[in-house]
């Protein structure tokens, strides 16, 4: 199964309250696309329901490490931190998902925005499926300016401007991304295969490379890091 079917069936489980399964599910999932708070959010909800809060506590703050404001993340970090009678910290966690879900100049509350934002992107999804990479970043962009701090729908926009061949776009797009958040490795890996199918292959090592010192077991970075022209592209600034 890729990701998003080891996603899909973590939220069945969910809902069949398999805690167990989903636990499975979505740990995997995780494994293999560990830079989306949502599935780390979800994971967290899944600990939470099987009883290891402190577990749970764990992949809420991985979840708000990669989107600070995650209004739902907060909430059930401080419901958790609540339940295990850290009661300060608890009310510190509800304050910040107040403040985050009420930020002034958006047209809607943080949680609805991501509501809608989210709707967008399950849509892109399905065009990117089917290949129809327009509509994918279409609907990538339309969840993105509701919710720009989201870096994984942004990461999915970037892929879908690769696709469809506006190579210069997606590089912006992922840099962008990297910008604000320069740990996120998913981000960098896409990154390097968009230098890659521009032809700027000492750049797509050089992002490989640095994606491996974060994470030097890193699947992807290593794969890609074999392929023709980049095996010994960078080689010099490798240190």
């Amino acid at each position: 199964m890729n990701a998003d079917q080891l996603i899909a069936k973590g939220k069945e489980c969910l809902a069949q309250n398999d805690y167990v399964g989903a636990i499975s599910a979505l740990r995997e999932a995780v494994d293999r696309e560990p830079g989306y708070a949502d599935v780390r959010h979800l994971l967290g909800l899944a600990l939470g329901l099987a009883g290891q809060p402190e577990a749970a506590l764990e992949e809420f703050d991985r979840a708000l490490a990669l989107n600070p404001s995650y209004v739902e993340a907060h909430l059930n970090r401080a419901i958790t931190l609540n339940d295990l009678g850290r009661y300060e910290e608890a009310r510190e966690a509800f304050r910040l998902a107040w403040d985050s879900d009420h930020s002034a100049g958006r047209p809607f509350s943080r949680s609805v925005s991501a509501r809608l934002a989210n709707m967008h992107m399950e849509l892109g999804d399905l065009y990117a499926d089917l290949g129809s990479h327009k509509e994918a970043v279409e609907q990538y962009r339309s969840a993105t300016n509701l919710r720009p701090d989201f870096l994984d729908i942004r990461t999915k926009l970037a892929r879908a401007l690769m696709e469809g061949g506006d190579l210069q776009s997606a590089i912006q797009e992922l840099s962008g991304v990297l910008v604000e958040n320069p740990e996120y490795v998913e981000a960098r890996v896409a990154l390097g295969l968009v230098y890659y199918r521009a032809g700027q292959h000492d750049s797509a090592a050089t992002e490989w490379r640095a994606c491996l010192r974060q994470v030097p077991d890193h699947p992807k970075a290593r794969a890609f890091l074999n392929m023709p022209r980049t095996q010994t592209a960078g080689e010099e600034g490798a240190g």
